[in-house]
């Protein structure tokens, strides 16, 4: 990922040296399993585990010569043996391993370290969303329905949509993210050829791993495919965030916007301009995510016990979902917690129509007090659509018509208007989703 999203600690993860650090983390766990079993001399586990050391520039030359990132990275790493006088034990680095034993094992570990993070942002989201959610939760607004006004609602509702969906994604997250979080050294084809089953246990226990109950030289990747599906799951939430907060920056709406600093300009050519930038890149960056998520599923056929048609993507893929998913949630989290909302604005746009959205109320309000159904839905349109047509306050146009106020007296026809009816039950919402 392009050093504009990439967060540092994400960004470090990733790195050519990080990479080649947790391909020693498992060598070396699998040489001292091995030795304490007496397969390799215990003289050998102890160099691999303390006196290795690799340059990931002298393994881009050596796999400039040879093609294959995993005999260049031994070849290096047993150079840096030999160099210290360490030939016998060199020979036994890497022993009764195959490639990806290593590659796909310590991508968990890569994979596991970046997990922590996007756990983390996810959790800093959820505290922004639910503080904002609880500070707006009495503040009315209109709820939109195919983009028109359908009836009243509150700011803190759409807020508690975004936090009960953050929570859900939380979950999903932690289920792809142990489902990651497994190792393989059962061989080249995944029969445990060389090392015993028991090896491969100790060894992923020894990296904060589990075993792949079954496998063939690679780790089916159906759990790869499902961790990147649910990165672009959390980047679809915030992207559904994203387009509510543009749609509500709309000048004609301009019910909330993001935070435009003294200093910020919109605009080469317009001054006045304020253009929700966070919103729309948090939107454009999703995109990406579903992309991705898109060539992790075409990763899950292989052929055989193994290619190495999905090894290519995964080099784009994990490290620019996760780098994009942690840049993303900080993001969101920063884009909601400085959001300037604007009540008064709001009521103003909740009252614009002249009271057209209590229709629906005023149809029950007329069922309930004796009229057909049929016969109030009719009256009540027949007034909305000329309210709408021509203008007019609908509210007192339905307060002329005797057909209405011989069934509502003033009294009931101005609680019909209220919508503080309507927001009676939010209490019991927020209380459903926080147990508060």
């Amino acid at each position: 990922m392009i050093e504009r999203y990439t967060r540092a600690a994400m960004g470090r993860i990733w790195t050519e040296e990080n990479k080649y650090r947790c391909w020693l983390q498992v060598e070396s766990a699998a040489s001292t399993v091995l030795a304490q079993d007496g397969v390799i001399p215990k003289a050998a586990a102890e160099a691999i585990a303390t006196k290795i050391s690799v340059s990931a520039r002298r393994v881009a030359e050596i796999e400039a010569e040879v093609k294959h990132d995993v005999i260049a990275f031994t070849t290096a790493v047993a150079e840096s043996l030999k160099n210290q006088g360490l030939d016998a034990e060199s020979r036994w680095l890497h022993y009764g391993l195959t490639s990806n034993d290593v590659v796909d094992t310590a991508q968990a570990l890569q994979v596991k370290e970046a997990s922590a993070l996007i756990r983390a942002g996810i959790g800093a989201l959820l505290a922004v969303l639910k503080r904002r959610a609880l500070e707006f939760k009495h503040t009315p607004t209109i709820g939109r329905t195919h983009g028109i006004h359908a009836e009243p609602t509150t700011f803190g509702l759409k807020l508690l949509n975004w936090y009960a969906e953050m929570k859900r994604n939380a979950a999903r997250f932690e289920a792809a993210a142990e489902d990651m979080r497994v190792g393989k050294l059962s061989g080249a084809v995944g029969a445990f050829g060389h090392l015993k089953p028991e090896h491969e246990e100790r060894i992923c226990a020894a990296l904060g791993l589990k075993p792949a109950p079954v496998a063939t030289q690679v780790i089916q990747r159906d759990r790869h495919a499902a961790y990147i599906a649910t990165l672009a799951i959390i980047g679809s939430t915030l992207d559904k965030i994203a387009v509510e907060v543009r749609h509500l920056q709309r000048t004609e709406v301009r019910e909330a916007q993001e935070y435009f600093s003294e200093k910020q300009k919109g605009s080469s050519a317009m001054p006045h301009k304020k253009n929700p930038i966070t919103s729309e890149q948090i939107s454009g960056l999703a995109r990406v995510l579903r992309g991705n998520a898109q060539a992790a599923l075409e990763n899950i056929a292989l052929w055989h016990e193994r290619d190495i048609s999905h090894s290519s993507v995964e080099r784009i893929i994990f490290p620019d979902s996760t780098t994009l998913v942690d840049y993303l949630l900080a993001k969101t989290a920063d884009l909601i917690d400085r959001l300037l909302v604007y009540p008064e604005r709001m009521k103003k746009n909740l009252e614009s129509t002249g009271g057209l959205i209590f229709s629906g109320q005023l149809l029950l309000d007329l069922a309930e007090a004796g009229m057909l159904r049929e016969d109030a839905y009719r009256l009540v349109q027949s007034h909305a659509m000329r309210a709408w047509k021509e203008d007019l306050n609908f509210h007192e146009e339905v307060s002329h018509d005797p057909a209405i106020t011989a069934l509502l007296s003033e009294e009931k026809l101005a609680r019909t208007f209220d919508y503080t009816r309507q927001l009676g039950n939010v209490d019991a919402i927020f209380k459903r989703v926080l147990g508060e």
